[in-house]
């Protein structure tokens, strides 16, 4: 990454790394140590009755375990200092729980969502059941409809969720000109912005209401927590709070504690990630057996010219896309790798390769036929020998007939 995208901060504000280091570590929550301890807890004690009935379920004061301690209001404290333009964060218990929250706290039965075509599948899952059960219509957009989403837009139409990049296709979204046509109708945006963390893509501070983090990913970094976050700007702030109290969603204190252990490396470690990602792509796109690889800081990954004007980096995820062959021959090529795992989720130190169809997911826009897709997560091995891994199960791979 150029030295650039660390300069300092609007208003004389401490730089992301060092805000990363200091977040949430109040001396009330640390009790004079580095990190803040882990409370557990279900019932709160009060002096006296007269306490108990003054006491008041918000953050930083002790109510009941679900409301939560110092352990989580520190994290969720930390995370809102990395998002600028955030009133506040919740935790849940993982990124679709967080998803799901911050759906339900700006949709009501009647209610149309605007949704991207290339969003994460348990999210199209949530809107085809839960939502439609409920009398909320969902439509699934194209990705790359820009400032054009204004053509869809209904009487009823009260949010849009996106998700820049894609999560199986990379598409980057527009995402400036998407909010401003959302806040010239009072509609309310929310994004998964779970590829890039606030680090590399401040989303409120790019116009979006609603930020939505899996931080099972690359927050906690370690491949052993399920967590979430929503952070919100100020208008919507009030109703994620609300909704996510009213369905008791809470994050346990030890999960809350791993990922603030893993939050206070996550500039290295990401620097890391994107530097090994960006040698493992370049490399990818000049074999033979690969047509094409969908990395957003690569020019030919759709929507990278807007990749370029609004991020401040990459992650480790992208995908690329066989030159011929078929499921059986993509199947043989992941076997054969022995430094990437096989497996769901990524953001840990690992490396990791998973057969993806994107088009069994979309309902909107289909890619275009091409071969078989495989998804990439580059860890923080040492990018030779990731190299030279794939290397040698490609060079197995059958020739293009």
């Amino acid at each position: 990454m150029s030295g650039d995208k660390h300069g300092q901060d609007g208003g004389g504000e401490a730089r992301v790394d060092t805000r990363i280091v200091r977040g949430g570590r109040r001396k009330e929550w640390t009790s004079g140590i580095v990190n803040p301890p882990v409370y557990r807890a279900s019932t709160i004690l009060f002096d006296d009755v007269a306490a108990l009935r003054a006491a008041q379920p918000r953050d930083g004061t002790l109510y009941y375990g679900r409301q939560g301690t110092p352990t989580t209001w520190s994290l969720a404290e930390a995370l809102t200092e990395l998002e600028p333009g955030a009133a506040g964060t919740r935790l849940f218990p993982s990124g679709v729980a967080a998803i799901a929250a911050a759906l339900m706290s700006v949709l009501n039965p009647g209610d149309e969502l605007l949704m991207v075509d290339s969003t994460y599948a348990p999210s199209r899952i949530f809107c085809d059941g839960v939502l439609k059960r409920m009398g909320i219509t969902t439509v699934y957009y194209d990705p790359l409809i820009g400032d054009a989403i204004e053509t869809l837009i209904g009487a009823n139409t009260r949010a849009i969720f996106l998700e820049s990049p894609g999560s199986l296709s990379f598409e980057v979204q527009d995402v400036p000109a998407i909010c401003a046509v959302a806040k010239r109708h009072g509609i309310v945006t929310l994004i998964d912005n779970t590829w890039a963390t606030p680090l590399f893509f401040p989303a409120l501070a790019a116009g979006v209401d609603i930020s939505i983090v899996a931080c099972t990913k690359y927050i906690v970094g370690h491949s052993d927590v399920m967590l979430g976050s929503v952070s919100a700007n100020e208008a919507c702030w009030a109703g994620l709070e609300q909704t996510s109290r009213a369905f008791g969603q809470c994050a346990s204190p030890d999960d809350a504690y791993l990922a603030a252990r893993g939050l206070r490396t996550l500039g290295v470690r990401l620097r890391q990630h994107e530097k090994s990602g960006l040698e493992v792509a370049h490399w990818l796109a000049e074999q033979p057996q690969v047509a094409r690889v969908l990395h957003p800081a690569l020019p030919e990954c759709p929507g990278h010219e807007f990749w370029r004007r609004d991020f401040k980096g990459a992650s480790g995820l992208f995908s690329f896309v066989l030159d011929g062959g078929g499921d059986q021959d993509r199947a043989r090529l992941i076997d054969r790798l022995e430094h990437f795992g096989i497996g769901y989720s990524w953001g840990g130190y690992e490396s990791l390769a998973l057969p993806v169809d994107p088009e069994r997911v979309r309902s909107a826009t289909a890619r275009p036929q091409e071969g078989p897709m495989v998804r990439l997560h580059i860890g923080l091995e040492d990018a030779g020998d990731l190299i030279a891994d794939l290397g040698a199960a490609l060079a197995e791979y059958p020739a293009k007939k």
